[in-house]
């Protein structure tokens, strides 16, 4: 009997501790604070709409939860003025804070992805305007090439024309030697008188 006493007495006193949990008042205007589970016990004080609270302990069968506000003060509120959910009091710093990093964040990438974008404009101007610069360096070196290679056919033809009016030269200057020394040859012999020889063979 005392163990089963002293097992009630030891749940009563850890249950309170136990129970005390984060909650926070509905955002309402305030609620009233009762000095027991019932509007029917007197009213204590009031309870602020979001204001932070500990939860001790719930009545079920009359709809009260216990609670200890940031005064130090144990009273009784309707249940449904007791929520898990932080307040807008509390929310909405943390909303705007939030809505600020995010506004500040959304200008850093705006104003990175500007200067990456004016970054890949000037990139591209440059790459075009060494592309058209490479162009027309090309043209200019193919112009260069076609006059060249016109140039190279012409002195090829010419020399050509050359080589073989050379060749002529070379037959009729070779034709007028062997011509003449013919004629030279035939004419000798009738310009030059032979030496009569001696009776007896000698000179």
């Amino acid at each position: 009997m005392k163990k089963l006493f002293c097992m009630v007495l030891i749940s009563l006193l850890a249950a309170p501790a136990a129970f005390a949990q984060n909650r926070y008042i509905a955002d309402q205007l305030f609620t009233y604070m009762h000095s027991g589970p019932s509007n029917q016990f007197r009213i204590i004080g009031s309870v602020n709409a979001g204001e932070p609270v500990k939860l001790l302990d719930v009545n079920r069968d009359s709809g009260y939860s216990q609670i200890s506000d940031s005064k130090g003060r144990k009273g009784w509120v309707e249940s449904r003025f007791v929520t898990r959910n932080e307040s807008m009091a509390i929310r909405l710093p943390k909303l705007e804070k939030e809505l600020s990093d995010v506004k500040s964040k959304l200008a850093n990438a705006r104003s990175n992805a500007d200067s990456e974008k004016a970054g890949l404009v000037d990139s591209l101007d440059t790459r075009n305007r060494q592309i058209a610069e490479l162009e027309q360096n090309y043209s200019d070196i193919s112009q260069q090439l076609t006059a060249s290679q016109e140039e190279v056919r012409k002195l090829r033809a010419k020399l050509d024309t050359q080589k073989d009016d050379l060749l002529l030269k070379y037959l009729a200057y070779g034709g007028g030697i062997a011509g003449g020394g013919l004629l030279l040859g035939l004419i000798l012999p009738h310009i030059i008188p032979r030496k009569r020889r001696s009776p007896s063979g000698w000179a």
